[in-house]
């Protein structure tokens, strides 16, 4: 009875710390990719003595910066290291962490999901449990996988994970009818306050994604100049060439990518051009998986958001619904199912959307 006593109380005190680690991974968000986000405590005598983040991809890891925040490094030898990541064991463009936890013979390490990166998957854990560290994988396993779910879905399925977003009108419309002679400009459906949500999304994927119609009818920027925050990288997919050359995605200082048929037509310094051979999302997806592209944010137009979701190629989806009525226009995408959670962004009703196919072999996998 003590002994279940004193578990309950060590899993719990484990809890905690796992949590904290969880608080700073997440400061890292749109800034470690193509790395995971990784948080790490430092505990001595129930005290936290260092903790940090891995702040940004090519930098420091998290258990490095933990460590290098500890005043006594002594005290390590007596101490627990909390993350929320299997440490690394390989050399990249940093040295392996649990290299660094086995010189500072730090005894005790709690890990919250193994790495499914294949240059590690078991490796750290495997060196540290072989040199006579005790370690615990599993606290808050759950959470630290969901945190993670663009890493993790990048390893498992060898693609990004994929976000639709789109804005729609109460009676189901994404955008009004437009003529040869209607400018080039966006038509905003949702509120200030919805846009400013969309662009703090943008600035935590890696992609921006839309089809070359939609740059044609909107003329759209794709930055997150309403939040502040790492611009995404702009994909286009522009089968026949089509986008004009005085766009915005064409013609600003920041990098697109623009996926065609073939590569006729070329843009200068950061704007290129990607023939895709077959020209097809699997396609795409194989070249995202060989530049690592962690994370695409889909976001138009109609055609575009259809095709992934006929495709079954989406993980979530993220749905603003205006009170407003256009009465005709551009139909809004159709997805089946039921929003996971609903909430109001001032006027418009947010809908979240996951697939439940791709989070079931996420989750039976993870």
């Amino acid at each position: 009875m003590q002994k279940n006593i004193q578990e309950d109380l060590n899993n719990k005190v484990d809890a905690i710390y796992m949590e904290r680690c969880l608080q700073l991974a997440q400061k890292g968000q749109g800034s470690t990719a193509p790395n995971p986000m990784v948080g790490c405590v430092i505990v001595y005598n129930q005290q936290i003595i260092g903790e940090g983040w891995h702040i940004k991809a090519g930098e420091t890891h998290a258990e490095v910066n933990a460590i290098q925040k500890v005043k006594d490094t002594a005290l390590l030898k007596k101490s627990t290291l909390y993350v929320n990541l299997e440490p690394c064991s390989h050399f990249g463009k940093t040295p392996p962490c649990a290299n660094l936890i086995l010189k500072y013979k730090i005894p005790n390490v709690v890990v919250a999901t193994p790495d499914p990166n294949p240059k590690v998957a078991g490796k750290g854990i495997k060196l540290l449990t072989d040199a006579g560290c005790n370690v615990t994988v599993g606290v808050l396993e759950k959470e630290a996988t969901e945190l993670n779910r663009r890493f993790i879905t990048f390893h498992q399925k060898k693609r990004p994970y994929i976000i639709l977003k789109w804005a729609q009108s109460k009676d189901g419309f994404i955008a009004p009818e437009k003529t040869k002679n209607t400018p080039p400009e966006v038509f905003w459906i949702s509120t200030l306050a919805s846009q400013q949500r969309a662009h703090q999304w943008r600035s935590e994927e890696a992609c921006i994604l839309v089809g070359v119609n939609t740059v044609i009818a909107d003329n759209p920027q794709l930055t997150t100049r309403n939040w502040r925050g790492n611009h995404p990288l702009r994909l286009i997919l522009d089968p026949n060439n089509r986008t004009p050359k005085n766009a915005v995605v064409a013609s600003d200082t920041h990098p697109s990518l623009f996926f065609s048929k073939d590569s006729e037509m070329r843009f200068n310094g950061n704007k290129k051009r990607v023939t895709l051979q077959p020209y097809s999302l699997e396609s795409l997806m194989r070249f995202c998986a060989e530049q690592e592209y962690t994370s695409i944010l889909v976001e138009g137009g109609q055609k575009t958001l259809q095709y992934f979701i006929e495709e079954n190629l989406w993980d979530e989806a993220r749905v603003f619904t205006s009170p407003n009525l256009l009465n005709k226009g551009v139909k809004a995408p159709v997805l089946t199912g039921e929003p996971y959670q609903k909430s109001h962004v001032k006027e418009d009703l947010l809908m979240l959307f996951r697939n439940q196919t791709n989070e079931q072999d996420f989750l039976d996998n993870a």
